[in-house]
């Protein structure tokens, strides 16, 4: 008789190294970038704190680069330091903000990447604190958003939607805006948008104008 055949060991199924998300050294650069024009203007984080009715501990906890902001929140502390949004790309702000830089090329974009909400955008414009027209191109990830709550902040906007679609509420009416479509308000109207596909990614060019800022 046969001896029936030694069953084979079973194969160990090699588990895959989780790789972290490079995005977190993002927030590490905003952080820095948030503390230093708080210096800058001497301002104590218990100020900003009062001005944004954030708490002190998300406040530091921003600065050093352990939570990730929200487009909302980094609107509103930009309104706080007196800047715009496109003071928070490139590199650390001088105490006057001046820069005499015309053109920027399109390799050396700098990128705001708000990694958790799938908002990217890149400034197009030279970065500079004292800049009041910025230009960027905002990518939206499937599905990304600045989120459910509406948001206000100085200035004024407008875009036009260069690939895919865009839900778009200001105060309380809501468009899609799709390819070829554009838009303008007034930044202080409470507004939000979106990428309501699952399946693609929406790229906006936005144009964004500070009048109260400095």
């Amino acid at each position: 008789m046969r001896k029936p055949a030694a069953a084979k060991p079973a194969k160990k199924v090699k588990s895959k190294a989780i790789i972290k998300p490079a995005e977190p050294a993002m927030d590490v650069a905003v952080g820095r970038r948030i503390r230093d024009l708080r210096r800058v203007r001497q301002f104590s984080l218990e100020t900003v704190a009062a001005r944004t009715d954030l708490s002190i501990g998300f406040l530091s906890q921003i600065e050093r680069g352990l939570s990730s902001p929200s487009l909302r929140v980094l609107a509103t502390l930009a309104d706080v330091l007196g800047v715009g949004i496109a003071a928070l790309f490139g590199a650390s702000p001088s105490a006057d903000g001046v820069s005499d830089q015309v053109v920027t090329r399109g390799l050396q974009r700098p990128e705001l990447k708000l990694w958790r909400t799938g908002v990217s955008k890149q400034l197009l414009s030279p970065a500079s604190s004292d800049n009041r027209l910025n230009l960027f191109l905002v990518h939206l990830e499937p599905g990304g958003s600045t989120g459910d709550e509406l948001y206000t902040h100085d200035g004024e906007e407008a875009g036009l939607v260069l690939e895919g679609e865009m839900m778009l509420t200001v105060d309380s009416e809501t468009w899609s805006l799709k390819t070829g479509d554009s838009f303008r308000f007034a930044s202080r109207r409470p507004h939000r948008f979106s990428n309501p596909m699952q399946d693609a990614k929406a790229v906006v060019l936005w144009v964004n104008c500070v009048t109260g800022a400095g």
